[in-house]
């Protein structure tokens, strides 16, 4: 029959004739007191006082009369005593807090394990002047102010502690220190009442001293919950310690006997699935529990889901089926795992990169797109987070100053607190956010939004923590200083839901199954750097000095995780194990040594199986796009046609008939950005526009050598006033922009310069500038009209000929402008340029009437080239002939694009 380690431990009392109620008992988590309870009172026959339970943290701050401090306020007092030492030089708060953690761990780790501080820290201190990388005789100050610091480790150490026991707070390890020196007190006064400890494993050696004496003195009862086939194993991990205890402690070598269970051999289904990626193992989980409800062969009230990576918390609570009514989840979701983290966050960073010039647009655009800030602006009378997004990109603001701000302020008050006129203060920032806090609250509680209305209430109380940390610390002036605190007090914080602990499925974290039994387990995330963690090296103590000193290395906390595994699977029935099958350096690696423990375990080898599971994926091979034309895509097509065809519409269609539809037919076009980086369009666009203003004085003369020198000296601001008209916002003085701007400034001067040298051997007319044309076209089978239209970039006479000219700031090579075949001209994208002159001569010749002209392109990109004129079999003029055959081929195109029994189909590109 089923039974759990803490209803054995409860029958072995009833065996010793103890009474529960009688007892304190000492656990490793206040959740499996919980549980505890639950046996204890469906065992009473008649009412009686719940007995003491104490978490083992709890049990030694009660001997040792101190309470725990937090985190943060232990590194706030280790900050203040640092300050205080006798160092030349001290980090500022920031910078101590990337070193200071890991300092108070180590500080933790000595005082648990009873080591003398003076002794490890003076050769911490040692260790550090052999490692200096300075080879030089006399140490320079940077080595002297590093050597200072390691030097000075047990006064910094004695004075914390020192503060430390005058408050009567303290960290585990230093309450592990003092609960040992109170022992015999604490004896004397609990000698009559029986302590039971219960399924510990690894205890330090404060902890295990306090054990011992209890032991020794007659009233301690511990119970350990270990497997024979670990206990008896001398190389298995998950009995490493307790054998330990077995082979060194006292008690053991005189008076007890370690009393293993045997459950692990027992008839299990044990199966180990491979699943890809993270997030797949959820999805994995979410139709194991579908399939395990629907068949109704577990009990699901009796399964616990185990998420070895916690991350994963919110990911397996969407892939929970809507058909399990009941759920309870132990674990909290850490405050900066939020979207209300990144809402404050991306505030905290608009805020502090504010200058000048402004709010940068990326800090901006960032935290205006963030879902709060939306939620903010629509209750708003101008949705602000709407409107500035568009602005940004429709104007190509790079920053957002007060001057901007105050066309939108006077909608919307808001405002005026996310961008204040002038710099704040930290503390004033954390006024700002408790306001948007306040302004949040009474949104959703309109809503009445439980779940945003208690993260709101978290982040509430963060920010007044926060804020009496600041007051503290009054030397932190810059808001940047105080992200590193924020984020350490929200990763601090959890989000703790409200559930029964005691019915449904569970779903819980590895730490917080200790002690606890379910007939089904399914365990997530069983990989290499995950479980077991793996080598993480977050201490200032070598491993050879820790392994001298007895303090615990990576090797001890790898079976630490073994004995969690092997524990929470040893009286389960059905085990289901997942592991991720990509490797990932930063999620974990290959599958776990625990999985291949286990697969290489010829005692549970008839209980396992091993399947990799991955999604039905179906290789079909790669169909071409095809788009019908049906009654509407007809009529809007029709409608283009009347509205007209642009040259560039039609090379869309040769390239791609799908781009014809997206960007002709739907006016679907990219995202309009912000150019921080100047885009091929935009940098085309200041080039036209900058060669017809600096030529429309010249329009309808001959161009000389002396009037087209009057055009050099504009260039330089003529091309400054469309920068500013493009891409206002842009600052043309420095950095990338004066580099295009050069560029362009080169490009164009370049022009003139080519302009003059030919000018001494043809005589030059210029006859139009960017002149819009269009021409109604008699297509033979098509009942509706058809326009096509044009600007041609400029159209001069040369030596008495007429010449349309189309300028490209990109590559053209003179085989883009040459026809050999014409049926290419209509099917060659690469023909796209020869194209578009002839559709520039042929609208031309409609307005002016049919003459002999020639075409062709300047390309900035090889100006030194020349002009490269439209050829066809190396002839460049264009006369009625060759207009004629173009017009049949252009017919022959629209009348394609204009069939309804021809599909859009899409070209490979």
């Amino acid at each position: 029959m089923y039974q759990s380690f803490l209803e054995h431990v409860l029958d072995r009392l009833q065996e010793k004739e103890i009474n529960p109620s009688q007892c304190t008992f000492v656990l490793p988590s206040k959740r499996s007191g919980t549980f505890l309870k639950k046996f204890i009172s469906k065992r009473l026959q008649q009412n009686t006082f719940a007995p003491k339970i104490f978490s083992i943290q709890d049990f030694i701050a009660d001997i040792s009369g101190m309470d725990k401090a937090p985190n943060l306020e232990l590194l706030l007092t280790l900050f203040e005593v640092y300050q205080k030492s006798n160092l030349e030089e001290h980090d500022d708060f920031p910078t101590f807090m990337k070193w200071g953690q890991v300092l108070l761990q180590d500080f933790d780790e000595i005082d648990g394990y009873l080591i003398p501080p003076k002794d490890i820290l003076n050769c911490l201190s040692a260790i550090k002047e052999l490692n200096h990388w300075s080879l030089q005789k006399e140490k320079t100050e940077l080595v002297k102010n590093y050597l200072q610091l390691w030097n000075n480790l047990e006064s910094l150490y004695n004075g914390f502690t020192k503060t430390l026991l005058e408050q009567k707070r303290g960290y585990q390890g230093l309450m592990s220190r003092i609960a040992v020196d109170h022992l015999e007190a604490y004896g004397n006064q609990t000698k009559n009442h029986p302590i039971v400890f219960v399924g510990f494993n690894a205890l330090n050696n404060g902890e295990s001293t306090i054990v011992q004496y209890f032991l020794e003195q007659g009233n301690g009862l511990i119970f350990w919950d270990i497997d024979t086939h670990f206990l008896n194993d001398p190389i298995h991990d998950a009995g490493l310690f307790i054998r330990k205890y077995q082979r060194e402690w006292p008690y053991y070598k005189n008076k007890g006997t370690i009393e293993a269970q045997d459950h692990f051999l027992a008839t299990k289904r044990i199966e180990i699935t491979g699943v890809p990626k993270s997030i797949s193992q959820t999805k994995y989980v979410g139709q194991l529990l579908q399939n395990l409800n629907d068949s109704k062969e577990i009990d699901l009230a009796k399964t616990a889901v185990v998420l070895a990576d916690e991350t994963l918390l919110t990911p397996m609570l969407k892939a929970v089926p809507a058909s399990i009514e009941s759920t309870n989840i132990t674990m909290g979701l850490p405050l900066d795992k939020t979207v209300l983290h990144s809402f404050y966050l991306s505030f905290l960073d608009l805020s502090s990169t504010a200058s000048e010039r402004g709010w940068l647009y990326k800090n901006v655009l960032e935290f205006l797109s963030n879902p709060y800030t939306s939620v903010l602006a629509k209750d708003q009378p101008l949705d602000f987070a709407k409107v500035i997004s568009n602005d940004i990109k429709q104007n190509n603001w790079l920053y957002l100053d007060s001057t901007t701000l105050s066309n939108y302020s006077d909608t919307s008050k808001i405002l005026k607190i996310i961008f204040p006129g002038t710099s704040i203060s930290p503390s004033q920032w954390v006024d700002y956010c408790l306001l948007l806090t306040l302004r949040l609250k009474a949104l959703f509680q309109k809503e009445e939004n439980a779940l945003e209305l208690e993260q709101l209430y978290r982040f509430y109380t963060l920010f007044n923590q926060l804020k009496q940390h600041l007051d503290k610390l009054g030397h932190i002036k810059e808001l940047r200083s105080i992200k590193s605190l924020f984020r350490q007090l929200a990763n601090m914080e959890n989000l703790d839901f409200v559930g029964e602990p005691l019915t449904g499925l569970q779903i819980m974290g590895m730490l917080e199954s200790r002690n606890l039994d379910y007939e089904t387990v399914i365990i997530t995330s069983v990989n290499e750097g995950i479980l077991p963690s793996g080598k993480s090296n977050n201490s200032f103590v070598p491993f050879d000095v820790k392994r001298d000193y007895g303090l615990p290395t990576y090797k001890e906390k790898d079976a630490i995780y073994t004995y969690h595994f092997y524990r929470l699977i040893q009286r389960a029935k059905n085990v289901f194990v997942i592991y991720n099958t990509e490797p990932d350096v930063l999620e974990g690696g290959e599958k776990s040594r625990l999985v291949s423990q286990l697969l290489t375990d010829k005692d549970v080898a008839p209980f396992v199986t091993h399947t990799i599971s991955t999604p039905q994926t179906q290789i079909t091979a790669e169909t071409l796009l095809q788009i019908t034309k049906g009654e509407q895509l007809r009529r809007d097509i029709v409608a283009f046609a009347e509205n007209g065809f642009s040259p560039t519409s039609l090379t869309n269609y040769i390239r791609n008939p799908i781009d014809f539809y997206t960007r002709n037919i739907l006016k679907i076009n990219d995202v309009e950005e912000v150019e921080e980086n100047i885009a091929a369009n935009t940098f085309g666009t200041i080039v036209h526009d900058s060669l017809e203003d600096l030529y429309q004085p010249l329009l309808g003369q001959v161009l000389t050598k002396e009037n087209v020198s009057t055009v050099k000296p504009q260039i330089a601001q003529t091309v400054q006033q469309h920068f500013n008209k493009n891409l206002s916002g842009v600052d043309v003085s420095k950095g990338k922009y004066l580099l295009v701007y050069n560029v362009i400034v080169k490009y164009l001067e370049n022009f003139i310069g080519l302009e003059l040298q030919q000018l001494q051997r043809h005589e030059v007319k210029l006859l139009a500038l960017e002149e819009r044309y269009e021409c109604q076209l008699d297509i033979p089978g098509l009942d509706f009209p058809i326009k096509l239209k044009g600007t041609l970039d400029r159209v001069d006479q040369i030596d008495g000929i007429t010449r349309v000219v189309d300028y490209k700031t990109g590559k053209v090579e003179p085989k883009n402008v040459k026809i050999t075949d014409w049926e290419e001209l209509i099917t060659n994208y690469d023909k796209s340029k020869a194209f578009q002159l002839l559709c520039y001569a042929l609208l031309y010749t409609k307005k002016h009437g049919e003459q002999p002209l020639h075409a062709g392109i300047y390309s900035f990109k090889n100006l030194g080239q020349g002009f490269f004129p439209f050829t066809e079999d190396k002839n460049p003029l264009i006369d009625a002939k060759v207009l004629e055959t173009f017009t049949s081929y252009l017919e022959q195109l629209i009348k394609e694009i204009c069939s309804t029994q021809t599909p859009l189909t899409e070209k490979p590109v």
